[in-house]
């Protein structure tokens, strides 16, 4: 019993030195910061969505401690980098992930939901409903302020049974697709990536050398 007593402790204090390891990472193009910890998930990297030469807002993806430690034991230069990703791709759609945006720029309501609908949809093959239910959720946290600037939040919460949306820590409801929600972080993660940044920081930070 003492020593089980004893490895549970040990347990516990490993556990509290790999979350107090983490720390706060700033968008370089932006100069927004991200928390190290979001709702019990750890940040894994930040980046910046641009249009043309307009930083639109900066991104921060948080995900398991589970899953950056597995991470942790692949090479970031190992096949250039290309076990690392789909590592962290096939990783984000099994686990918890969340994507906070950070405007950077004005941009309005409608403008905002049908941009986001927009990359997401090309890489979701199921209803198009379900992407429109999710641009709805974005265009009606968004339109009592008419637009988002500089500031204003935007949340998305992924999981295997959907993706919820908040505004500005406002909850807007969710869409119960696995699909979408892995759509959603596709649009972040693939080859097409709209952030490159978030994605090279990503690998750099939670992968060995």
């Amino acid at each position: 019993m003492a020593s089980s007593s004893i490895c549970n402790r040990l347990f516990l204090l490993v556990t509290l030195l790999l979350l107090g390891s983490c720390s706060s990472l700033k968008d370089k193009a932006t100069g927004i910061p991200f928390v190290p910890q979001l709702n019990e998930l750890s940040l894994f990297g930040v980046g910046v969505r641009k249009k043309g030469p307009i930083k639109v807002y900066a991104v921060g993806l948080y995900c398991s401690e589970t899953l950056k430690q597995k991470l942790s034991t692949i090479s970031k230069a190992a096949d250039k980098g290309k076990q690392a990703l789909a590592a962290l791709r096939e990783g984000v759609k099994e686990h918890p992930t969340t994507f906070l945006l950070e405007m950077n720029f004005k941009v309005g309501a409608e403008k905002m939901a049908n941009a986001i609908a927009e990359s997401v949809s090309p890489r979701y093959t199921g209803p198009a409903t379900d992407v429109d239910d999710l641009k709805g959720l974005i265009a009606n946290g968004v339109k009592p302020m008419g637009s988002v600037g500089k500031g204003n939040k935007i949340q998305f919460d992924c999981s295997t049974e959907g993706i919820a949306v908040a505004v500005d820590g406002q909850d807007q409801g969710n869409v119960t697709s696995s699909g979408l929600a892995a759509a959603f972080c596709d649009v972040y993660l693939d080859d097409k990536s709209v952030s490159p940044t978030l994605r090279d920081c990503c690998i750099n930070e939670c992968c060995a050398p």
